[in-house]
This record gives C-alpha cells, structure tokens and sequence, in this order.
C-alpha cells in the first residue's frame, strides 16, 4: 500500500515522500487513515539521538479513521475515529496492576523501530525497511498499528484536535492526578510551561489546588499560565524561585512539584521547594542529573516520581480527559495551531522556537469535523 510519510535520518529535517505499508492486516492489527498529528518535543530528541534506527518514521500523538481491522479486534471497527497512544503487552505483572506505561516490553515495542512481531511494517522504494515509533508512526497518511494503541472517540469530536491527548497533555496532567495524586487545597508548581507544563496546570485546577504556581523565564507564557489556572507565576530569570515558593506558603513548600525543564540546577530547586510529605515528578527526557543526600527526603518525608504518559491506562484515562475538555476544565485546544503535513518543518520550528506551544500537522485537508 502506497502512502506518504516523513522520512527522517539522524540529525536531518523530514522529507515527505512516498513509502510502502505492510497492507496484511493480522488478528490483532488496526488500519487506520491518519487525520492529524501532535508533534511532541521528544520526536526532535529522539531524531537527534541514536534511538531508534534510521531511516524512521517518527509521530506519536495520531489520530485518525478506522479502514480495517484484524480478526481478535472487538474494541473498534471500520469509520470508528480514534487516537493513537503507546503499544504494551496487557499480559505482564505491571499491564495487570493498571501501568501499561512500565510493561515489560514497552521499550522494544515502541522504541524498537518494528511492530509487536519484530517486523518493518514501512518500507522504501528498494524494500528495506523503514522504522516505525510507538506501534503508531503517526507522521503518515496511514499506519497499521495494534489493538492496543488504539483508543475509540466520540464522532462529533474535532479529531485534528485530540492527538495530543495522547501524549504530552496525559503526561502532564497524568503527573498531578494520578502520580502526585494531588488533593483539594494542596499547594502546586511547575517549572517550565510547554505543552506538558500547561497540562499540569490544567490537572491542578481541576484538583483543586491552591496556590498553583507557574514557573519560567517567558512572561508571554506566564501570562497564558494565569488564563489557564495558575493563580501565581514567577519568571526564575529574576530571582530565586525557592524564596517565592517558601514566602508564598509561610516557609511550608509546595506539596506537588512537577519539572518539566530537565535542567539540572532547576531540578534541585525544585526538589528544595518541596513541604514536608510533598512529591516531586521529574518527567524531562534529559541526559542531565539531579544529585540529592538522602538525608534532603528522608527529613521531611520527601518523595520523588518517575511518571511516564501519565501512568495511567490509555484507553481509561484519556476519555476522562476529553470529558474535562467538553466541561470547559480543560481547554487544551487553545495550545494548538494547525499546519500542513508538508510544513512539518515548519511546525517543529515554531514549537522549539516557543512560539507555538503545541503544532499539529494535518494530513487528511478533506476531513471536516461532524459538528461544523
């Protein structure tokens, strides 16, 4: 099946071209014709690293059209919409306690470059194979993935919209609801508002928190903190963020903390800005450390959480997350602007330039949303 996609080498910009997709659909396959996708900062790091192999088609925030799917398939059908999340096993120990996210086999079957079966799904002109990401490889016009990245929408919804959901705004706001499991009246702060820090944001307010305090070194996304539900922000780059924090609870510290910077200096003030009893989740994907003596938690029963896509259930969590955004809690599309799925570049552009929090590329320009 011939389909466009972009093709990226290690270090090197996209190129949209024609790609063959593995057109055998097996029992538990989904074909899907992708409407749209998110690009989340961590498909530029992945392209810039060794992970996974090249050529690759990146994209892990799809969404898109059911075309067909495989015999064992029973949680969605042909015309079905649907976003694409992260594939797992669902037969391991952590599968079974509700974190798909830590699966025995999540790194080779989203990193490894093939589908569940060890295979190239994407092929090039001479049928080498081309690597897949997340079971999805969502920057193409189709992709074959599993019943397990999939995740069923209501028809009225805006699909060019709801991508993201998938990643970096259920990392975010997964951080504070179900890591942090943040609680009515507990204070909260985040440093560094992109995409992953806004959703936090979003998930503090409708916890409940208060104080909820935006931290970064851009004034125009502080401000755009406050229009989201930070009823505090403080730019770093003109003073201590800890002083703030410690006068702004009378000396107790922030009870949630979520970094999203990955920079080392900011992590530890982060760690030291917690109250006694408060989490920190740590979710930067960062070469960078945080150094700490045991002593800096064990005195005030600190704790600090690793969380990745929210640690919750995909096919769960997200619905809870669309309902938040049907209720106006969780305005999430004012993050996002549309592009072309041939000005990729240009997109990726604007989100590590700043000036676009969250861009989407839209590969399928005929689709209209059934509530226009």
């Amino acid at each position: 099946m011939r389909i466009k996609a972009a093709v990226a080498e290690q270090g090197t910009e996209y190129v949209v071209r024609d790609v063959e997709l593995v057109d055998e659909v097996k029992p538990n396959d989904v074909l899907v014709k992708l409407v749209a996708s998110g690009l989340c900062r961590s498909d530029y790091s992945l392209r810039h690293s060794g992970l996974p192999s090249y050529p690759v088609i990146l994209g892990h925030e799809g969404s898109g059209i059911v075309v067909k799917v495989g015999e064992n398939v029973n949680e969605v059908q042909p015309g079905d919409h649907v976003l694409l999340s992260y594939a797992y096993c669902d037969e391991c120990k952590q599968c079974n306690h509700g974190h798909p996210s830590a699966c025995k086999h999540w790194g080779p079957y989203n990193f490894g470059g093939r589908n569940k079966e060890g295979e190239y799904i994407f092929k090039d002109e001479n049928n080498e194979g081309i690597s897949g990401f997340y079971n999805q490889s969502s920057f193409a016009t189709y992709s074959l993935t599993d019943k397990t990245n999939i995740i069923k929408v209501d028809k009225d919804l805006d699909l060019r919209l709801l991508g993201p959901l998938s990643c970096g705004f259920t990392t975010g706001s997964g951080a504070v609801l179900s890591s942090l499991k943040a609680k009515v009246g507990e204070s909260f702060a985040v440093y560094g508002t992109g995409a992953v820090g806004f959703a936090a944001i979003m998930a503090a307010k409708i916890a409940g928190c208060y104080p909820i305090v935006a931290i970064d070194i851009n004034d125009k996304r502080l401000e755009q903190a406050r229009e989201l539900g930070a009823t505090h922000t403080f730019n770093n780059s003109e003073g201590d963020p800890k002083e703030f924090l410690l006068q702004l609870t009378d000396g107790d510290g922030i009870d949630n903390v979520v970094d999203t910077t990955g920079i080392t200096k900011v992590m530890k003030d982060a760690l030291d800005s917690l109250s006694a009893y408060g989490g920190l989740a740590a979710l930067a994907v960062t070469n960078n450390n945080i150094e700490f003596n045991p002593s800096d938690l064990n005195a005030k029963n600190k704790r600090i959480y690793g969380s990745i896509m929210g640690d919750d259930i995909p096919q769960y969590y997200i619905p809870k997350l669309i309902q938040f955004y049907k209720n106006g809690q969780f305005p999430f599309d004012k993050l996002i602007k549309f592009f072309d799925f041939e000005d990729i570049n240009e997109a990726e552009k604007a989100s590590i330039s700043g000036n676009v929090v969250k861009p989407v590329v839209i590969m399928d320009k005929d689709y209209k949303p059934q509530s226009l």
